[in-house]
């Protein structure tokens, strides 16, 4: 009877072990694959938010220059987005409202480059990564 059950149950136990072997491959395959969409994710929104940071800077020099009251706005807004990105946490990936607060800096850039009568057109391709006006 022991040798027949050994014959029996084979097809169990190989299925059991197989699923055991399968359940560890694709267990470190699935976080390797994280990772590596984590770090192009991030790259990403790091491009995009530096991209964001050097346009607020750079108008904001050019602004300071003129007071008048259409400049003044502009210069508000501009401090509004360089302070939504400073306030960005860029080091903490479980932050619940990272696409949130992602979303307010998107629509802030496209607010600003409106009062600047600039189109925004933010792309990240696999051959370039750039911000065109």
């Amino acid at each position: 009877a022991d040798l027949f059950d050994g014959i029996v149950m084979a097809e169990q136990r190989f299925h059991g072990e197989g699923y055991q072997e399968g359940l560890a491959e694709g267990s470190h395959a699935g976080m390797a694959e994280g990772r590596r969409y984590g770090a192009l994710h991030g790259a990403r929104v790091g491009s995009e938010i530096g991209c964001y940071l050097g346009f607020a800077l750079t108008w904001h020099c050019l602004l300071q220059k003129c007071t008048d009251e259409k400049n003044s706005k502009k210069i508000r807004a501009l401090d509004s987005l360089i302070g939504m990105i400073q306030k960005f946490p860029y080091e903490d990936p479980t932050y619940d409202k990272l696409q949130e607060d992602l979303d307010k800096i998107r629509g802030k850039f496209k607010q600003v480059c409106s009062m600047l009568n600039i189109q925004s057109d933010f792309r990240i391709g696999t051959e370039r990564s750039s911000l065109t006006f």
